[in-house]
């Protein structure tokens, strides 16, 4: 009876360490790409790898089941669009906080100041959440209207609708047609 319960304990031990080691190989093939995403979602380097990391915990957590997903990866995107989100309405709700507490005591100005030069990130960072999402996973990392509807979690028709008044938008801030994609794509190949 020893010698059963010692073979079951090292057949368990065996699934375990295949299980880690599946997915410590996901995790090494896309952390970078998830840290990535998060980033132009959020405009946050450093931010950018805690909702990677993150994402990837929670997946850790479900592992067991979304290792036999066909798409573990565009759930593993939805997940990290989702943290990024949290992060962004928080962020929102902080600095109205903020600027609430300021207000009070300080003159309001007569408008923003805005920078010579437009950046992507700040470009990018405009758009709501669900055209910028769209606008990134189709242009900086070169996703499908398919794969990019599967990671959101919303329609392919609603891809094409956000995606195209999202590029639309940064076009006409950063005032040249064609420019948009072009930078973002310079950014996947950094």
């Amino acid at each position: 009876m020893l010698t059963h319960t010692f073979a079951e304990g090292a057949t368990d031990s065996v699934v375990l360490d295949n299980t880690s080691a599946e997915f410590h190989d996901f995790f090494e093939r896309h952390y970078a790409e998830l840290a990535r995403f998060a980033h132009l979602l959020t405009g946050e380097s450093d931010g950018a790898d805690d909702l990677a990391a993150d994402a990837l915990i929670a997946l850790w957590q479900r592992w067991d089941r979304l290792r036999q997903a066909e798409h573990p990866l565009a759930y593993a995107r939805g997940v990290v669009a989702n943290l990024a989100r949290s992060r962004i309405r928080s962020a929102v709700r902080e600095r109205r906080r903020v600027a609430l507490f300021w207000s009070r005591g300080t003159d309001p100005s007569d408008g923003p100041d805005v920078a010579a030069v437009v950046d992507v990130r700040t470009a990018l960072a405009r758009l709501p959440f669900r055209k910028r999402a769209c606008v990134v996973l189709r242009h900086a990392f070169d996703l499908s209207e398919k794969d990019t509807a599967l990671a959101l979690g919303i329609s392919v028709g609603t891809v094409k609708s956000q995606t195209s008044k999202g590029m639309a938008e940064l076009e006409r801030t950063l005032g040249s047609t064609g420019a948009a994609g072009e930078l973002l794509a310079g950014r996947r190949s950094r």
